[in-house]
């Protein structure tokens, strides 16, 4: 039995009138529009964006990634049934009311399907910012091999797995990868300080150095809210990853540091259950419970763990099926924790590709 038409895996071929190439990541893929129907549509919606902004169409898929992989499962199985819907959801959630309670707006426009948004360019801050309550993952893994520093913050000796942090930690990495700056390793997702980063903020494309305490700000105060209000939901948010970006003021007086990416998803965040945690107990709501999976299924966990020997990794990922039980088990993990966290149930979709057609057809962007 084929179950392909389950999940929506690719992404980038839909007849939307773009210019350049299709940006196709691990889950989401953008069409940049022309500046004609940018224009066009900043003023028949009415956008309170700058003149001259450009816009996007973003479609977010079912793909899954784990391990720097994009895994498929059995049956054509290609993606993660509702996780779509489900991280746009829970996105736009937080995104939201981090923008009602003043810390700053994002990149989102508008979605007018639960797989699109309509985005704005935003120059993005080289950095991705990760605020960690909980010592546990990579984290944990380095302390227990002796490492006592983590992106310039000492830790104390003692610590067990899962223990509660004295202090949110905000551990930052770069954010593609980045040349000429002292001490800081020409790769993607290397961890940096906050020192490094202050003496380099240029090159961290932060417009001063006033601005890296911003991003801290809005980082921490953005874990704050996500902390407290998936408390009620019997979440406890364990850490946590933000990326921000500079939008010219509608005014066009300045810039703005916005929220771009995605917030406080179980592909960026790590959630456990919060009951379980204080009888002792780790129970994984996140992405972590997939990585768990596939540890277990690959011969030695070291290969998805090593980024030195990715070769084997990337062969693993291209035999092995995932079991369609373990999809569909990643499925209800990720629209039950949504449902939890927003107070509503994900949006079913049943043909995705004609359906985001449908609903971008207003816009004058579909062939």
């Amino acid at each position: 039995m084929s179950l392909e038409n389950l999940a929506i895996a690719k992404t980038d071929d839909l007849p939307i009138v773009h210019e350049g190439g299709v940006h196709s990541g691990k889950v989401r893929s953008v069409y940049w529009l022309t500046a004609e129907d940018s224009a066009r549509i900043i003023e028949e919606r009415g956008y309170n964006v700058s003149l001259g902004t450009e816009l996007a169409v973003m479609v977010i898929s079912d793909r899954i990634s784990a391990y720097e992989i994009i895994w498929s499962g059995e049956d054509n199985l290609l993606g993660v049934p509702g996780k779509g819907a489900s991280l746009n959801a829970t996105a736009l959630h937080w995104f939201e009311k981090f923008e009602k309670e003043g810390l700053a707006g994002n990149h989102i426009l508008e979605s007018p399907h639960p797989l699109v948004w309509i985005v704005q360019k935003a120059k993005p801050v080289m950095v991705e910012g990760i605020a960690r309550q909980y010592i546990t993952g990579s984290m944990w893994r380095g302390y227990e091999r002796g490492e006592r520093d983590i992106c310039g913050i000492s830790l104390p000796e003692g610590l067990s797995n899962g223990a509660k942090l004295d202090d949110l930690m905000i551990t930052p990495s770069t954010k593609g990868i980045l040349k000429g700056i002292p001490r800081v390793p020409e790769k993607d997702d290397v961890n940096v300080s906050r020192q490094q980063i202050l003496d380099n903020y240029e090159a961290f494309a932060f417009k001063s150095a006033e601005d890296v305490a911003k991003y801290e700000k809005l980082l921490s105060e953005g874990f704050k809210i996500i902390s407290s209000q998936s408390a009620s939901a019997n979440q406890l948010l364990v850490d946590t990853k933000f990326e921000f970006g500079y939008v010219p003021n509608a005014s066009g007086d300045g810039f703005s540091m916005i929220y771009i990416d995605e917030v406080g998803t179980l592909d960026s965040s790590r959630y456990w259950d919060r009951q379980a945690y204080s009888d002792g107990d780790i129970v994984e709501n996140s992405k972590e419970m997939f990585r768990k999976f596939l540890c277990d299924s690959v011969p030695e966990a070291d290969v998805l763990l090593n980024k030195e020997r990715m070769e084997e990794r990337e062969h693993f990922g291209d035999t092995f099926k995932v079991p369609v039980e373990a999809m569909m088990a990643t499925s209800d993990l990720y629209k039950s924790t949504a449902q939890e966290l927003t107070g509503q149930p994900v949006p079913e979709i049943i043909h995705a590709r004609q359906e985001i057609l449908d609903a971008l057809s207003g816009y004058g962007i579909v062939e």
